[in-house]
């Protein structure tokens, strides 16, 4: 069973197209990067799984379920989201946010319980968050900020973790520091993952599955050594690119062609 799959999806924004009569499919336990162009959708195809949009036609199904007809509760239990650029109130703690997570699991009769404690405080541990529970996440870096984001995911407690440009506005060191925890989360727990990602060498590196998103579409998806092609790059990003192998890792690694210094200078 897929853990998430589009049949004939249709959005639109404004008068216009996003995505038609889009299918696709997220496999149980891998990780699922999203690629293309600024613009093409990749945020929109997301916030649409997650059930933040609601398409013009077709549908969503969560592990076979149409997405549509669960409860929010449910699907809350079972997918998580983490947006782009997501913002806490100013001197929320690290603990409070990632409290947060457990309520889809709060009720009238049940409020907090020790399931819910223990699940927290496993959260940060696993992306090292203990030491830091009681401070401010506004005055945390901003690779330290994302983990207490992502902790907050975990605490969630769901198979499936979707997840908008984490990556984003952090550097390098913190780059790799946030995919190596999603990439640790898949290999231990067998979580899916499914994450846009800008850069094509880091989605090659941590993904199993490539989906290039193109002109309302999927232009071409499946395991990055297939996907991450110069003929591909060309097309969907309008660039020329070498792509050779990562002498490390093994996986795709891509060389774009510009104005630039050559060694000989």
């Amino acid at each position: 069973m897929n853990a998430l799959e589009t049949r004939g999806l249709s959005v639109m924004y404004g008068n216009q197209y996003v995505f038609e009569d889009l299918n696709l499919s997220i496999d149980k336990g891998k990780i699922t990067a999203l690629i293309g162009s600024n613009g093409c959708g990749k945020s929109t195809l997301l916030r649409t799984m997650a059930r933040l949009l609601k398409p013009q036609a077709g549908s969503v199904l969560l592990e076979g379920d149409s997405i549509a007809s669960l409860p929010t509760k449910t699907v809350a239990q079972r997918m998580a989201l983490l947006p782009q650029g997501p913002t806490a109130p100013e001197g929320l703690t690290v603990l409070q946010l990632v409290k947060q997570g457990r309520y889809p699991y709060q009720t009238w009769l049940q409020q907090w319980s020790k399931d819910d404690e223990r699940e927290v405080w496993n959260a940060l541990s696993k992306t090292g968050l203990t030491e830091m529970a009681e401070r401010p996440v506004d005055s945390l870096s901003g690779g330290q900020r994302q983990r207490a984001w992502i902790a907050m995911v975990l605490a969630q407690g769901t198979e499936i973790v979707l997840l908008d440009e984490p990556t984003t506005y952090l550097d390098l060191t913190h780059q790799i520091e946030v995919l190596d925890l999603l990439y640790q989360l898949n290999e231990e727990e067998g979580r899916t993952i499914v994450v846009v990602l800008h850069d094509l060498n880091l989605a090659c590196r941590y993904a199993h599955h490539v989906v290039a998103l193109h002109k309302q579409a999927v232009y071409i998806e499946g395991k990055p050594e297939e996907v991450v092609t110069s003929d591909m790059i060309k097309a969907v990003f309008n660039l020329k690119a070498d792509v050779i192998m990562d002498p490390l890792y093994g996986t795709p690694l891509c060389v774009p062609h510009g104005k630039g210094r050559t060694i000989s200078e």
